[in-house]
């Protein structure tokens, strides 16, 4: 890509708007995780007796596991939330944004 091509693009309206949506999301989404993940962390650390409490009274499978599976999922959930906006709503900015650029 030339050097004029990136200027136009970088100063395309549509371009500045974009990179403010795309940068809330991505750090929406990122703090999402983050406290997932640092929520049971400090969990694990300040309230084990919780973690380690079974489901239901005749089974061995503590809570802790179940929490741990659903921030893993939570975690994946997330990221395709994400996958989904990139495609269907940045991807088709960013190709309107290249093509007014390459005119």
């Amino acid at each position: 890509m030339s050097l004029l091509i990136a200027s136009k693009i970088q100063s395309n309206p549509k371009y500045l708007q974009l990179v403010g949506r795309r940068d809330t999301l991505s750090w929406t989404l990122s703090a999402l995780v983050c406290v997932m993940y640092f929520g049971f962390i400090l969990l694990i650390a300040f309230a084990p007796d919780v973690l380690t409490q079974p489901i239901a009274a005749d089974s061995v499978i503590p809570v802790g596991m179940l929490a741990g599976v659903g921030v893993i999922l939570a975690s994946c959930v997330l990221t395709g939330v994400y996958v989904y906006k990139a495609n269907t709503d940045f991807d088709p900015i960013v190709n309107e944004i290249v093509r007014e650029a390459s005119k």
